[in-house]
């Protein structure tokens, strides 16, 4: 892969499922015990704050259970000895990339590990629960929320990706439903500026057809025998 100078990797859900992280869409997942209008949404949010700060506290105190798999620390191998450019872009709000290794990663839809303050606008990097509403560190307001892009919000850093989508020369999604725009549409992107699209799924996303090649399978196989491959391993 002597050819491939700069590579934009998408991951979804798919690749913090086998570390034991809830996927929002698959059979019994979260959607199925909280409806997405009540805490996904800043709707539900202002109805609700309470279930809301509840529901991302549960979340972020979980985070502490997992730990990052193969496929997390392939992708930290990859960015440490690719000598091309390389854009991490997650979809995931958890932080198993970083603790896997990966140093370069954009979270488009935000960070459990996050506080946004909603009085000044700053964020904080957050461990502890919100539910008992403490003050910001910048500010002192207590007006935190998680810093979590819900439905109906726009996702963070959408020029920058944009950006390397049209100027890669491969792009990869890892474990994506393809349901969620804009992030469903990057492979679109990518293959009308010329990119070779590669998906590494459990089965095929909604839009398996605009890839050139899907490959199926847990993403703790699959992410390392591509990285291997990129390698030349």
């Amino acid at each position: 892969m002597a050819e491939i100078a700069r590579i934009v990797i998408l991951t979804g859900a798919g690749i913090s499922a086998e570390s034991g992280i809830d996927t929002f869409r698959a059979a019994g997942g979260l959607w199925e015990q909280h409806r997405v209008e009540d805490v996904a949404t800043p709707e539900g949010f202002a109805r609700n704050p309470d279930l809301v700060l509840n529901f991302y506290d549960m979340r972020r105190a979980a985070l502490a259970r997992v730990a990052p798999n193969a496929a997390h620390l392939a992708l930290a191998r990859l960015e440490r000895e690719f000598a091309g450019d390389l854009l991490l872009v997650t979809q995931n709000v958890d932080d198993l990339h970083e603790r896997g290794g990966s140093a370069r990663v954009l979270h488009m839809h935000g960070e459990l590990k996050s506080a946004l303050c909603q009085a000044c606008g700053m964020r904080s990097r957050w461990e502890q629960a919100m539910i008992d509403r403490p003050p910001c560190p910048v500010c002192q307001a207590r007006a935190l929320r998680p810093d979590v892009v819900w439905f109906g919000e726009m996702p963070y850093q959408m020029g920058r990706i944009y950006q390397a989508l049209a100027a890669c020369d491969l792009f990869v999604s890892i474990g994506t439903s393809g349901a969620v725009y804009p992030a469903a549409g990057f492979v679109a992107e990518a293959r009308d500026a010329g990119a070779r699209c590669l998906e590494l799924n459990l089965e095929p996303s909604e839009g398996s057809h605009l890839f050139h090649e899907t490959r199926l399978g847990a993403a703790s196989r699959l992410v390392p025998e591509w990285v291997e491959e990129v390698l030349g391993g």
